[in-house]
């Protein structure tokens, strides 16, 4: 049996709370507690739990954007370590694309979209036609190649995310992580890009992590479900099972939460 793409073991985040008026010593404030994680290559993990669950935090430290205060992360049986360069991370910037919430405040308004998007084989020093593969992933995500000559305020909200996801798969990474990336769009919208999430999944042969509070958008795309509360995983397994017969008294309430219509 194969080891997992995405390993945590004993995974901890503690956060220093401020202190009273300057006052006394700063208190520790736990993020997370204790988590473990397997992700197996080309699977659809999503983590779900409301604000403040821990859902962010995890996500951060397994991408090697901050250092845990405990435990390990390893992907691809390699070890991340937050605390060195960023320069000895960038075999893990070719392994892992991220698309955030805000398609708004994740794209730089002053570089024109074939910047933007060729962003990632700049940074990570890939070599080829870089202008070919803007163009390719560009109509990956379901925009126009000459695109790349305009600037995200020409765009939607919807397009913009797309543009977001193209700068994500530009440099061929194995992983895909997605923090919230529908949560700031419209419903019609957001079906289009969860089909074209759940299109680049199986065409590239990516691993996703996706975040959401949006249970709907989990049940569509992942096949493993992560519960989170208070920086712990109540419960994980597939996501059918977990969706239709939660064992967690958490899962049950986070399920009888979502509002229904009367039949």
């Amino acid at each position: 049996m194969s080891a997992p793409l995405i390993r945590a073991r004993g995974l901890s985040r503690d956060y220093l709370a401020p202190r009273a008026r300057g006052f006394g010593r700063a208190e520790r404030t736990p993020g997370l507690v204790d988590v473990d994680l397997s992700v197996d290559a080309g699977s659809a993990v999503g983590i779900i739990g409301e604000s403040g669950s821990g859902k962010s935090t995890l996500v951060r430290l397994l991408l090697g954007l901050d250092v845990p205060t405990a435990g390990t992360v390893e992907v691809d049986g390699r070890a991340v370590d937050a605390r060195g360069s960023a320069r000895s991370l960038h075999w893990l910037r070719r392994e892992t694309g991220i698309v955030l919430q805000d398609p708004y405040a994740s794209l730089d308004p002053r570089m024109d979209v074939g910047r933007i998007v060729a962003e990632p084989l700049w940074a990570l020093g890939i070599d080829g036609d870089r202008r070919a593969r803007v163009r390719e992933v560009l109509e990956q995500v379901g925009l126009e190649a000459d695109m790349a000559a305009r600037y995200p305020h020409e765009f939607s909200g919807g397009q913009r995310q797309r543009i977001a996801l193209a700068r994500a798969i530009a440099h061929r990474p194995r992983i895909l992580v997605g923090d919230e990336p529908l949560s700031a769009l419209d419903v019609t919208v957001r079906a289009q890009i969860l089909r074209l999430l759940a299109r680049l999944r199986t065409e590239q042969e990516l691993t996703l992590v996706l975040v959401s509070h949006d249970i709907g958008v989990v049940q569509n795309v992942c096949d493993q479900v992560v519960v989170m509360k208070d920086g712990s995983i109540v419960e994980q397994g597939p996501t059918e099972k977990v969706l239709q017969q939660p064992q967690a008294a958490y899962t049950r309430q986070l399920l009888a939460s979502i509002p229904t219509l009367p039949a």
